[in-house]
């Protein structure tokens, strides 16, 4: 237990429905549950009306033949009827599947018929259109009910049934069974399965992981040690209900803390929508930060003269007191009043424009999020924190307040454990850890072993004790010595500078150390060479300046102290030329192909593996006025040794 945000002690109870009718009590009419912005206006639900719209949807389906155990499927966009269906079913002892909204009829097919569901709850015509095309592969479904009716007043099957309908049998059902929907409550344990969540099937057919009720509250449990929410905290739920961080963030957040849940009106109004809500928490992509960002940079140009100067002035402030609390540096007083002038200045007015003035929790999960766009907005005063996790564990470890490193994925909160196999594997094991793989046991026992879920990533553990991400165990790469590296992690971490626009991580099993083939970004490199008063010509003659090659050095020195010793850059060499898909040197989709690579670059390649210092080659350069040549040049290897670089 914990103290609430009301002052008394929280207590956890083992199911959602149960916390769920919790804060109906605690609230009921007086306090607002959920708001969903709907032709320009924001409606608002209390605690009082969720109850009532998931009883009678919980009856209704209990009407239509829903059992203890049954499963049902709900494909949609974020909206209190999805909640609320969620709750009806978890309510009367059934399980919920999560589908993507963009998945295709045969991948609803699949889910569908392997999780053995019943029903399905659809958003709207483009859902029930998918599952009316695959309807005589879907045998189990007694009814599709779908929750918005637009577009569907002309059809007449009646497989289809409204919402509102299934309600409807609810109140009747109701009439004749009058405390049945709290008895149902009653009977749920920790133990039941809360929902299926399927894996993204990148290694074969998709696997239907079970997630019991104890789980999300384990988790929840997991997270209040290190976060506080209050009743009045606003939450955006945007990120899909089928992605297992935002089951864990948003419906349990809501029905464990008592959080407000918030939903846009469509995904085109979604910066305007978080403007008015200014949430107190929010669950984004990496991707959807990093637009955030642009957003900004690219209206920065558009805006007043007085606008500009703000921004140039403070924003670098903000950017040095943000690293000054990444390195654990106490602020003078000095740089506090600097920032609170930032603060008064730019900061403040630019998060209100963001949406993000009310901020507290700003998470960000998935794919990494770059350093630039972390420190960005740590500069204006938003702690933007990622997360690591699974659909297996939820979430197994995050950033806590400053205690951030731009290379590593933060530590577990208390009650995970997080260990590092002998192959470099991260185990995790806690609460929120699944129960297993529907109908797939002998999965399950590979990747449950004593209660450690075994994810397939490796990474290992810094001296600060923060785990620091490396790649999938089976996209290692094994050096002669025995020790393993990531190439996709360095040419990923290295990228990250924007002074280096391609990479390939070279080391094998024939080999003792890892180097790199490095293309610098031209514009970039070219802007810094200019500000410093270096002379260049062109891509050959800029990549081979000395320093250049010191520019990049920190960089791959920066990359190599997140790295274990053995998977370190030993040597790198900046390339007279950039990657070409047209000479089959990248995809078209600018992956590398490391074999044919390896063969054109072996010159290169075995210089670095040896004494050399450069390797002669021809190259073909453009000059400014535009005519062609081809020069011989010398490419340097620089090496990077723990005492120096030569």
């Amino acid at each position: 237990m914990r103290t609430s945000s009301t002052g008394g002690e929280q207590v956890f109870l083992d199911t959602l429905p149960k916390n769920f009718l919790a804060r109906v009590e605690q609230y009921g009419d007086r306090k607002t549950a959920m708001r969903k912005k709907e032709y320009g206006i924001w409606r608002e639900y209390t605690w009082a009306d969720s109850f009532r719209r998931v009883k009678a949807f919980c009856l209704g389906l209990v009407s239509l033949g829903l059992e203890k155990g049954d499963k049902v499927c709900i494909i949609g966009d974020n909206d209190p009827e999805f909640y609320w269906a969620e709750l009806a079913i978890q309510s009367a002892g059934g399980t919920t599947i999560g589908i993507f909204t963009d998945s295709i009829p045969t991948e609803i097919e699949y889910i569908v018929n392997h999780s053995d569901a019943v029903f399905v709850v659809a958003h709207d015509q483009e859902q029930c259109d998918k599952l009316l095309e695959i309807r005589d592969r879907v045998p189990n479904i007694k009814h599709v009910i779908y929750w918005d009716a637009r577009g569907l007043w002309g059809y007449d099957d009646p497989w289809l049934m409204a919402f509102e309908e299934v309600e409807a049998l609810g109140h009747e059902y109701e009439k004749v069974h009058p405390d049945y929907y709290d008895e149902l409550v009653a009977q749920g344990s920790g133990d039941d399965t809360a929902i299926f969540s399927y894996t993204s099937g990148t290694t074969g057919l998709p696997k239907g992981a079970m997630i019991a009720h104890r789980n999300f509250i384990g988790y929840m449990q997991n997270m209040t040690e290190v976060e506080t929410w209050f009743d009045t905290d606003d939450y955006l739920s945007f990120s899909p209900l089928a992605w297992i961080t935002e089951q864990a963030m948003g419906l349990t957040g809501h029905v464990v803390n008592g959080i407000v849940i918030d939903f846009i009106e469509s995904p085109e109004t979604i910066r305007e929508n978080i403007r008015e809500i200014a949430p107190h928490s929010l669950l984004f992509s990496s991707r959807l930060w990093e637009s955030m960002v642009s957003q900004v940079q690219m209206r920065i140009s558009d805006t007043s003269l007085i606008n500009r100067f703000l921004y140039r002035v403070f924003m670098p402030i903000g950017y040095k007191v943000a690293d000054m609390r990444f390195e654990e540096h106490k602020l003078t007083l000095l740089w506090r009043l600097l920032y609170a002038l930032g603060e008064i200045a730019l900061f403040k007015p630019l998060r209100d424009q963001l949406g993000l003035s009310r901020i507290r929790f700003a998470y960000t999960s998935g794919a990494a999020l770059s350093p630039d766009a972390v420190r960005f907005f740590r500069a204006i005063g938003v702690k933007l924190k990622n997360l690591y996790g699974s659909t297996e564990g939820i979430v197994h470890t995050l950033h806590r307040d400053d205690d951030l490193k731009f290379t590593s994925v933060g530590k577990p909160p208390p009650g995970m454990e997080i260990k590092i196999a002998e192959n470099g594997e991260i185990l995790v094991k806690g609460p929120s850890v699944f129960m297993g793989y529907y109908k797939d046991p002998e999965k399950t026992a590979e990747t449950i072993i004593d209660g450690w879920f075994h994810t397939g990533d490796a990474g290992y553990i810094d001296e600060d004790g923060h785990l620091i991400y490396l790649d999938r165990v089976k996209d290692l790469l094994e050096l002669a010595g025995g020790g393993r590296f990531s190439p996709q992690y360095i040419e990923g971490r290295l990228k990250f500078s924007p002074y280096i626009r391609d990479v390939m991580a070279i080391g094998g099993a024939d080999k003792a150390y890892v180097t790199t083939i490095i293309i610098i970004d031209f514009d970039n490199v070219g802007r810094w060479a200019e500000k410093q008063g270096i002379a260049y010509t062109t891509l050959v003659d800029l990549s081979q300046k000395p320093e250049v090659y010191g520019l990049i050095r920190a960089d791959v020195e920066w990359v190599n102290k997140t790295l274990p010793p053995a998977a370190r850059v030993r040597k790198f060499a900046l390339l007279h030329k950039e990657f070409d898909p047209d000479e089959a040197e990248l995809t078209r989709t600018r992956k590398l192909r490391r074999t044919f690579m390896e063969d054109r670059y072996e010159q290169m390649i075995d210089s670095m593996y040896s004494d050399g210092r450069d390797v002669r080659v021809q190259a073909e350069v453009k000059y400014r006025d535009g005519r062609m040549g081809v020069v011989e040049t010398a490419v340097r290897i620089m090496t990077l040794e723990e005492t120096g670089t030569t």
